[in-house]
């Protein structure tokens, strides 16, 4: 597995090793050993698939006081997927990293506890997997504004389809400091 370092410090992005022939292609995009050995040693307690049509942006969300860390991936179509650094005293606090995944480049991204994520759908249909380290809780359950000026995320599409719940999320500067995860030591 090749992986690739990001801006933000423990946000990885996952290259898998695919065997490939005449018949198809196959690859693991979970091995507890594997990502062990990459330093992840990883509990996953909860796998989610959603499914978007183009335009759908899904974010940014996270958990607080009970994060998730998510291990995402596509299994058909291609997404701009973003993670915020949203952790109280970390010197990349605010800062975003972007990366595109695809069914084609079936690339991972890691994102740890402590960032927000979303992602924007780039084709037709787009069937997105996650696995998350923690279960999700709706009493934890907190977003933030996708297209907060003081983030500045590049962003592929100007008027993207939101739900309601993320129309409505605040900007990052307008939450409570203890509504945000802190730097653990």
């Amino acid at each position: 597995m090749r992986v690739i370092e990001t801006r933000l410090p423990g946000c990885l992005v996952l290259e898998p090793k695919v065997f490939a022939d005449e018949r198809g292609f196959f690859y693991e995009t979970w091995n507890k050993q594997v990502f062990a050995g990459l330093g992840l040693n990883l509990e996953f307690t909860q796998s989610n698939v959603s499914s978007s049509a183009r335009g759908v942006l899904r974010g940014l969300h996270y958990q607080w006081p009970k994060p998730q860390g998510k291990l995402v991936h596509v299994l058909e179509g291609e997404v701009y997927d973003v993670a915020v650094d949203i952790r109280r005293g970390s010197p990349t606090f605010g800062h975003w990293e972007s990366v595109i995944l695809s069914a084609d480049n079936k690339r991972q991204f890691w994102i740890p506890p402590g960032f927000a994520h979303g992602f924007l759908a780039l084709s037709e249909r787009v069937l997105f997997s996650y696995l998350c380290t923690e279960m999700y809780d709706p009493e934890c359950d907190a977003s933030l504004r996708w297209d907060d000026a003081e983030l500045a995320i590049d962003w592929p599409v100007g008027k993207p389809l939101l739900s309601g719940k993320d129309a409505k999320a605040p900007f990052l500067c307008d939450i409570a400091p203890e509504k945000l995860p802190r730097v653990e030591a």
